[in-house]
C-alpha cells in the first residue's frame, strides 16, 4: 500500500492501522505491519506499532554539545522532543532537505522521540517467514539495533528493533540534554 503525498502531512497511526486493516480483510495474515521509510538509496522498516505520528520536517534548534546524530529539540504540542538524524546515525553522508523529508515521531515507553528520515514510503505487513535474521559481520558492523532482513517481493527491507537503537547508551545523553532544556529557568 503506498501512502499517497498528501500523508506526508500529519498522519495519525490509527488511521494507517485502520487503512492496513481494510487491506487484509481478504483473509491474509498480515503478521506484523511495518511502516517502510529511505534514508539514501536503502529502505528501512519498523515496527508500526512504535509510531505515533508523520510530520513534515521543520527546523530543530540545536542544543549545544549535543553529538552529530541529534539534530536539536523541537515543540510537540508543548512537550519537548529530542529529534534525531539517522542519515548522520548511520553514517549515510549527505543529509539535504527536500520536500520528502519527514520526521517520524515515536513513541517509546513513555519517551517521545522524533526520527529524521528522507522519506516514507509505505506501510507493509510481513509475514514472520518473509524476515530473515540479520548478518553477522562480527566486529566491523554492528548489527545489534538489526531486526531481521525483510523480503517483500523483489525489495530487501532492512528492519530496525527501533527500541534497541532509540534505548542505547547514546541516547541517555540525549534525554540529559532534553531534561535541561526542559528545566524552567531559575530564579535569580
Amino acid at each position: 500500500m503506498r501512502l499517497p503525498e498528501q500523508a506526508l502531512h500529519i498522519v495519525k497511526v490509527s488511521t494507517m492501522n485502520n487503512a492496513i486493516t481494510d487491506t487484509l480483510s481478504d483473509g491474509m495474515h498480515a503478521g506484523h505491519e511495518y511502516l517502510i521509510f529511505t534514508l539514501g538509496n536503502e529502505e528501512y522498516g519498523i515496527d508500526i506499532l512504535k509510531v505515533q505520528e508523520i510530520r513534515h520536517y521543520e527546523q530543530a534548534t540545536r542544543i549545544p554539545n549535543a553529538p552529530d546524530f541529534v539534530s536539536g529539540v523541537t515543540n510537540l504540542r508543548g512537550a519537548i522532543v529530542p529529534v534525531v538524524d539517522l542519515r548522520v546515525k548511520f553514517q549515510l553522508g549527505s543529509k539535504e532537505i527536500n520536500d520528502h523529508t519527514v520526521v517520524i515521531i515515536l513513541n517509546l515507553h513513555q519517551r517521545v522521540i522524533g526520527m529524521v528520515v528522507d522519506a516514507v514510503a509505505d506501510v507493509v505487513p510481513l509475514a514472520s517467514e518473509n524476515i530473515k535474521p540479520a548478518p553477522d559481520f562480527t566486529s566491523t558492523l554492528s548489527t545489534r539495533y538489526l531486526q531481521g532482513l525483510g523480503l517483500l517481493n523483489e525489495r530487501m527491507l532492512i528492519l530496525i528493533d527501533i527500541e534497541k537503537l532509540m534505548n542505547s547508551e547514546e541516547m541517555e545523553l540525549v534525554d540529559q540534554l532534553t531534561q535541561t532544556v526542559n528545566q524552567p529557568l531559575a530564579a535569580s
